[in-house]
């Protein structure tokens, strides 16, 4: 008898903990929502509405659209169910539809914010531009900070004189913003004004002559208007005006090479490579005209030794060290294009083109050991690539490991697909491994193979 009193009253209080922790739960999910704007709502209501937000929190939107049609059955002209159901149909992709439940959610309640804000936001996903502008005019009663998106919506519209206007008047009534000169500067450029452009570029720098985006941005467009002059001239007024600038000569050590002020140039040079705030790209950009520079100017070679070994220990990136490698090897400098090479890839392993052009040096030096380790070391990390069975092959051919050249040439013939100049590098090497080893028949047979695809190719 004892033992079912226990039974009743655990079964109580795991029923009584369930109910507490469901009710919990349910204020969870309703937390999100104001229930003031869910009005005077019966129980099963509420039931079905905490069920759509249930299977909307694990990501079961197509469940909770049905319970929010329970919903729409029970309260036909409530706006939160409308405006809960674009929610998800948003989240399914079905932008349509949630633009249409947003526009009944905005019939039933036109004062909501939130609705009126998603509403734009559909509509601009949509390219809807022309409701999407009406929309955030009506947004503007709620809060001035619309009238900054109402520009960008007209200049994604291309109504470019309206989209001044809002920025001027933004300007006016809090100050210039950055964000706003980019959209001045993207109208300006679109519609082809560069007068304008230069004007309000010209007048930010006026108003703070610190700031580096708006010199660079004049430098640019001087110079893509051919007037490397006054570009020039612009450069230097942000040199005097922030000397401590490094992103100035990215654009300066061009001019220097043009006006044929090497030293200048190279300086200029030394310093984009020392930056901290330029990326690597715009520095291998500058490291080629630096390349070209030297080869023309033999006399500043010692200034590219001095740059390349301040890259190579600021910049772990394998194409620094292909740059410099591929430029002494069109010097015929080949030790020195080896080093650069092996260096790369000690940084990194997954330059492919670094990969064989090391190798393929590698053979040509004579290092056949060094070229046989790494094409084997290399087949790990690209173990597809017929190219490095073939290097592998040819390196164990100088080093006389004929049988092992052998099975390596053989395995990667597997993976030849549609290269006849390449299969018959193959074959040549494999009837050198079985000359070499008297096995006559099979050193004729591949080359005989050899002879019949260099036939077919002519």
């Amino acid at each position: 008898m004892k033992n079912c009193i226990f039974i009743v009253i655990l079964l109580f209080g795991v029923l009584f903990i369930f109910q507490s922790s469901f009710a919990q739960e349910k204020e969870l999910m309703l937390k999100d929502v104001n229930k003031d704007d869910l009005g005077n709502v019966t129980d099963e209501f509420q039931e079905y509405f905490f069920e759509a937000l249930k299977q909307k929190g694990i990501e079961n939107y197509e469940k909770a659209l049905d319970a929010l049609e329970q919903c729409k059955k029970l309260e036909l002209n409530n706006p939160v169910v409308y405006f809960e159901m674009a929610r998800n149909y948003n989240e399914l992709e079905k932008y349509e539809e949630a633009i249409a439940n947003l526009e009944k959610a905005h019939q039933l309640a036109p004062e909501r914010e939130d609705i009126l804000n998603q509403l734009y936001r559909n509509y601009t996903q949509a390219k809807d531009y022309e409701n999407s502008i009406a929309t955030l005019k009506k947004l503007l009663q709620f809060d001035e900070k619309y009238k900054e998106k109402l520009g960008n919506i007209y200049l994604l519209d291309l109504q470019y004189e309206e989209a001044l206007q809002i920025i001027d008047q933004l300007d006016a009534d809090k100050g210039p913003s950055s964000y706003r000169n980019k959209l001045r500067r993207q109208i300006y450029a679109r519609t082809g004004n560069t007068a304008a452009q230069i004007k309000n570029l010209e007048r930010s720098i006026s108003i703070n002559p610190e700031s580096e985006q708006n010199y660079l941005d004049l430098i640019y467009i001087y110079s893509d208007m051919g007037d490397h002059q006054k570009a020039y001239l612009t450069a230097l007024d942000l040199l005097e005006a922030n000397p401590g600038s490094t992103l100035v000569h990215l654009a300066l050590y061009k001019f220097y090479l043009d006006r044929e002020e090497p030293d200048q140039a190279v300086n200029s040079m030394k310093v984009v490579f020392e930056s901290e705030e330029i990326d690597p790209e715009s520095k291998f950009k500058v490291l080629n005209d630096f390349l070209l520079f030297v080869d023309s100017n033999p006399d500043y070679e010692d200034d590219l030794m001095q740059v390349s070994k301040m890259l190579s220990k600021r910049e772990n990136a394998p194409k620094l060290y292909r740059q410099l490698g591929q430029y002494y090897l069109n010097r015929g400098e080949k030790e020195n294009a080896l080093s650069f090479f092996e260096t790369g890839l000690k940084k990194e392993t997954n330059d492919f083109q670094l990969v064989k052009n090391t190798i393929l040096l590698q053979l040509e030096l004579e290092k056949n050991e060094k070229a046989r380790d790494l094409s084997k070391e290399m087949l790990e990390v690209f173990p597809a690539q017929p190219v490095l069975f073939l290097l592998q092959g040819i390196a164990l051919n100088q080093l006389k490991e004929y049988n092992e050249a052998i099975e390596i040439l053989t395995f990667g013939l597997d993976y030849l697909i549609n290269n006849p100049r390449m299969e018959v590098d193959f074959y040549t090497q494999l009837s050198k491994a079985h000359a070499a080893l008297g096995e006559k028949e099979e050193a004729s047979d591949f080359s005989h193979k050899v002879e019949s695809i260099i036939k077919e190719l002519e």
